[in-house]
């Protein structure tokens, strides 16, 4: 396991794409192949199981092994953050140390959704996580319904296994948490260039690189307004739906991962698929996880 210091370096952390066979169980090969793409781009990091990687689409014996075989074949190359987060706290303390006990560095938490619970609960459920080990705290409004404000994330900064946060809230509140000390990484992958270059982020968990690896890694490393608008009209694209249905897409289209959908995630239309594959194969097929993008051939796709 890496320091929480060394943690905080990875600048571009890919919320990593899970494949499936068609059959419908976790394609190991595939993800193998995706990992490598990351690394050969010089990502710094994966999320296993993210929103990205349908962590909520799988079983616990899924998820946790798929932490467990990315730890074994590519901690020495990557920062591997488990996403062993629910809004069940007994299940998330159960998962998690499960995760630390299969070598991962860092977890992955987020605030109770669904049956949410008082900000009291809330610090509660987040300082019994973070007694297990380092730990990202995920701030994701859209999806929890809940918003982690300052007032709820600095008392929990001063925990020794707090890493930082994954902030969706925008770059102001990130150049906030950041003036203080407290490391963010944007969750928002529109913002990211502007939040890292200009509100001073440690970096970005991305969806994008999921695709543009390299484009992503160019973002991070240097300030480059031109390439960033170059690609916001791809980034905007891949959130035309809700995440993940569009990089899902993505990677179907350009032959990075079978036609194959867990629901109830489906794939995009037919007009939207149209107007990826402009985008996708305005870039130099070189820097697309996959190569050239084509329509999905519905014949062959699979839901499951």
């Amino acid at each position: 396991m890496r320091t929480i210091q060394t943690i905080k370096q990875a600048s571009l952390i890919t919320a990593i794409k899970t494949p499936y066979t068609m059959s419908g169980e976790i394609d190991l090969d595939a993800y193998d192949r995706l990992v490598e793409a990351q690394i050969s781009a010089g990502v710094d990091g994966i999320i296993v199981g993210g929103t990205t990687g349908e962590g909520q689409l799988m079983n616990w014996e899924e998820h946790l092994m798929l932490i467990a075989h990315s730890v074994n074949k590519f901690s020495k190359d990557l920062v591997i953050v488990g996403n062993t987060g629910s809004n069940n706290t007994r299940e998330a303390i159960k998962a998690t140390e499960y995760g630390f006990a299969s070598g991962m560095d860092a977890a992955l938490q987020i605030n109770p959704y669904y049956g949410r619970t008082s900000l009291s609960g809330v610090k509660i459920h987040f300082e019994r996580l973070l007694d297990l080990g380092p730990a990202f705290v995920y701030n994701v409004p859209g999806r929890t319904g809940q918003d982690l404000t300052p007032d709820i994330i600095e008392p929990l900064a001063k925990h020794v296994n707090f890493i930082g946060v994954k902030e969706c809230g925008g770059n102001e509140r990130i150049e906030h948490y950041e003036s203080q000390g407290i490391a963010c990484w944007s969750g928002n992958d529109d913002e990211a260039h502007d939040g890292r270059h200009l509100h001073q982020s440690h970096g970005v968990i991305s969806v994008t690189s999921n695709l543009i690896p390299g484009l992503f890694r160019t973002l991070m490393d240097s300030k480059n307004s031109s390439l960033n608008e170059q690609l916001t009209p791809l980034m905007n694209w891949l959130f035309c739906e809700p995440n993940p249905i569009a990089i899902n897409s993505a990677l179907i289209m350009t032959g990075a991962v079978k036609p194959v959908s867990r629901l109830p995630y489906v794939t995009l239309s037919k007009a939207q698929q149209l107007q990826g594959v402009e985008l996708i194969n305005a870039l130099n097929e070189a820097d697309v996880v996959g190569g050239k993008a084509n329509i999905i051939d519905e014949t062959l796709l699979k839901l499951c």
